[in-house]
């Protein structure tokens, strides 16, 4: 059959209203709607508890529009070509199941389960109008949650991920609200961030979310469970259902942007319902209902003929919220916090980060807000192995950029931190600098040397690097045949050989793991004389070593007897 999710709203009395009533599903699916997922930080292990339903005063209850459904039966149902899943949707969807599989076994999540999500909630991102890296080219919103024929969210995430900075809008192929996204997104293409409107990411979120509670998904309650947390209306969790079952009886890959796109998807922006009663907007007889409207949970729509629950009537026209939520102060300002610059010794990680607030124009530090942070310039210094990190402001809208771990290239590099408010792009710069490895200390064991004109000098020179008295390892140590005490390298006397064989004064070598090093061999060109091997590294390490040059002594004749 083809599920019909009318739009209405319908709101009880508070004396009708029981202890436990449910949230059910917002148009658009809102999936996971905010009332599913506990308000707080992010916790990217999916380790934070999902009820199963929610619970209030007030029961608002805003039906899907129609959604496909790939029952065999129905005269509607979409064409055996149109259960083609494009390429990259799939794709996600079964490297999210892998990945939960290996976090999560006790879950047992189905790709097909996230399959049948994603063609629900976005025709699987409208087709699979994705690029290369999964993600669609412009954001799938579902309405604005204003109250109007739909639930009120004040805007929890500064517009970053809908645009929109006075109330939200579910968002991506899996339609996520932004503050559930803030709890549950995930990086699942690795590329250091996450981001709702990419299907790997939004992918995994989606299945950390259904595998919530130590849910078992390989049981009929365990499932049932899973989606209808993800959206509270049995007709939902029929339809998800249907399609899911029909995946798993086969379904064919397309390329991205030529699968099948439903009619009807719950991220459809669909215009206010008209609450005038008689009105398109209205159920009308015969018309499928679904969804759980009785507070507490359980039941569906009455069905014609059907008598309603005593103490509730229906209220066709939605009255306003009593105590409306006021529109937060907007994002106006990124300003750095603390230290603007930071240094630290290649290999090292830096002692400290930057640290951005998020503010009003009054400076009041705004929570929840998401900054990124971006290391640019000709470095190989990282978060970890990225580039890239995401980072969402606390309670006093204040947050710092993850470790960075200094690579192997010194220099100077930048830090940027952005965020969106709407289509303006906040920005704060900063500037780091890597240092070369040091030692204050160089030693060896050899003090002199002495060499014969035109030959190599028999003895070679090991040196140690250290810092503090610690073995210092890695330090670039450099070596120079120098005449005079200023350092002036000599253009006679001692060198070192290069590749090719050519005489060379200078040259710079690194420290073992030990802080030891050994020299090349050392040549005498014919000049005679005493010359000076100096080796200095970075941190004040120095130490200078003489070298002579000198034809040996013919020895004495014995004395007659």
């Amino acid at each position: 059959m083809r599920a019909l999710f009318g739009k209405r709203m319908r709101k009880t009395t508070a004396a009708a209203a029981v202890a436990a009533a449910a949230f059910a599903a917002l148009s658009a699916s809102q999936a996971p709607g905010v009332t599913d997922v506990p308000s707080g930080g992010r916790q990217s292990t999916g380790t934070a508890e999902v009820p199963d339903s929610a619970s209030g005063d007030d029961s608002y209850f805003t039906e899907l529009p129609p959604l496909a459904s790939p029952e065999p039966n129905d005269p509607d149902a979409p064409e055996s070509d149109d259960v083609g899943i494009p390429k990259t949707p799939l794709d996600a969807y079964k490297k999210a199941a892998d990945a939960l599989r290996a976090d999560n076994p006790g879950c047992n999540l189905p790709w097909e389960l996230l399959a049948a999500i994603g063609q629900v909630e976005s025709g699987h991102a409208r087709g699979g109008k994705v690029d290369a890296d999964g993600t669609t080219p412009s954001p799938i919103l579902g309405p604005q949650l204003n109250g109007n024929g739909f639930a009120n969210i004040t805007d929890t995430d500064g517009g970053l991920y809908d645009g929109d900075t006075v109330h939200d809008r579910a968002v991506g192929p899996m339609q996520f609200i932004p503050q559930t996204w803030a709890t549950w997104g995930q990086d699942g293409n690795g590329d250091g961030k996450d981001d709702p409107n990419n299907v790997y990411d939004a992918a995994l979120a989606a299945g950390k979310y259904l595998c919530a509670n130590n849910r078992d998904l390989s049981t009929s309650a365990g499932l049932r469970q899973a989606i209808l947390s993800y959206n509270h209306s049995t007709d939902y969790y029929n339809t998800v259902k249907s399609w899911m079952e029909r995946y798993r009886k086969g379904a064919g890959e397309v390329e991205d942007g030529t699968g099948h796109v439903p009619d009807n998807r719950s991220d459809d922006n669909l215009p206010d319902p008209d609450p005038t009663p008689g009105s398109s907007s209205n159920p009308t007889p015969g018309g499928g209902g679904g969804g759980n409207t009785n507070p507490g949970g359980g039941g569906s729509t009455p069905s014609p003929g059907e008598t309603p629950d005593p103490g509730e009537s229906p209220d066709p026209t939605p009255s306003p919220d009593p105590d409306p939520t006021p529109t937060p102060e907007p994002v106006a300002q990124l300003d750095e916090s603390g230290s603007t610059t930071f240094t630290a010794t290649e290999g090292t990680t830096f002692a400290d980060t930057p640290t951005v607030k998020a503010a009003t124009a009054s400076g009041t530090g705004v929570g929840k807000v998401l900054v990124r942070f971006e290391i640019v310039g000709d470095t190989d210094a990282s978060f970890g192995g990225s580039k890239v990190a995401e980072v969402r402001t606390g309670v006093n809208g204040q947050a710092s950029a993850p470790a960075i771990q200094a690579g192997e290239q010194t220099g100077e590099f930048g830090i940027r931190a952005t965020t969106k408010v709407g289509l303006r792009v906040l920005t704060a710069e900063f500037t780091a600098t890597v240092t070369a490895r040091q030692a204050d200390a160089l030693t060896s064991a050899t003090a002199a040397l002495t060499g014969a004109p035109g030959a190599q000098f028999a003895e070679t020179v090991e040196v140690k690097a250290t810092l503090d008295g610690a073995a210092a390892a890695g330090v670039e140590v450099t070596a120079k045949m120098i005449k005079n005490p200023e350092g002036d390298l000599n253009d006679a006397g001692p060198y070192f050989k290069d590749a090719d064989g050519k005489a060379v004064r200078t040259l710079t070598l690194a420290t073992g793991a030990d802080g030891t090093l050994k020299l090349p061999a050392i040549f005498a060109d014919d000049t005679a004389g005493t010359y000076t091997l100096r080796l200095l590294a970075p941190g004040g390490g120095k130490l200078d070593i003489e070298l002579k040059v000198a034809v040996a002594e013919s020895p004495s004749p014995s004395p007659s007897p």
